[in-house]
């Protein structure tokens, strides 16, 4: 368990090579600049800004290592995780979807101050956006999981996978759903928070 931003930037180095660390470095320095203009992440979550966002989200490639194919990222706001993914990735086709306008404006200055030709900013509500076969879905904070699963099916096949970061609510979130849901998904422990969870899934789940 990382408990430490040391163990943390250990953690992301050893998955990313020194640019992808570079890159990751500098995007840091442009979120906090940025959070003092809007609410992107909690003021106090700087102090940890590593272990709480960055490695957070860089622990989803262990879990994604065999999948190939296009990401979607929903409700990416700061760009948590689908941004930083694609930073440490830029190899790697990455959708990010936000609605609201200031961060969405946020997300498309990060992409153009890194060339990021892999990441594309949808700025619409996900309802609107056109259907796709994508090969990974991931949402931290986006929408419980009902809801969730239900305005996302579409971008699903047989073998999407779904990473859907949900702290301490994921085990509750996961038993209230259908058995079919319940079938399709398991929980996975953090390595960044002790109370923290990720559901993993893998399919198309049912039309409710």
């Amino acid at each position: 368990m990382i408990q430490t931003e040391e163990e943390a930037r250990d953690f992301c180095a050893e998955r990313c090579d020194s640019a992808a660390i570079d890159r990751l470095t500098r995007f840091v320095a442009l979120l906090t600049e940025e959070n003092t203009r809007q609410n992107l992440v909690s003021k106090a979550s700087l102090d940890h800004v590593w272990q709480r966002h960055i490695a957070d989200s860089i622990q989803l490639l262990d879990l994604a290592k065999a999948v190939k194919g296009p990401w979607l990222d929903l409700g990416s706001g700061p760009g948590l995780p689908g941004l930083v993914i694609a930073l440490a990735r830029p190899d790697m086709p990455m959708g990010l979807v936000e609605s609201r306008r200031k961060r969405f404006d946020w997300l498309e200055y990060v992409k153009g101050e890194f060339s990021l030709t892999n990441c594309r900013v949808h700025g619409m509500k996900l309802e609107n956006l056109e259907s796709r076969e994508t090969g990974v879905i991931t949402a931290r904070a986006f929408a419980p999981l009902g809801k969730l699963l239900k305005l996302s099916a579409r971008f699903s096949t047989h073998s999407t996978l779904w990473l859907l970061p949900k702290g301490r609510s994921a085990a509750q979130e996961l038993a209230e759903q259908p058995s079919k849901v319940r079938e399709m998904f398991h929980v996975e422990q953090s390595a960044t928070d002790a109370d923290a969870a990720i559901l993993v899934g893998k399919g198309r789940p049912a039309q409710q």
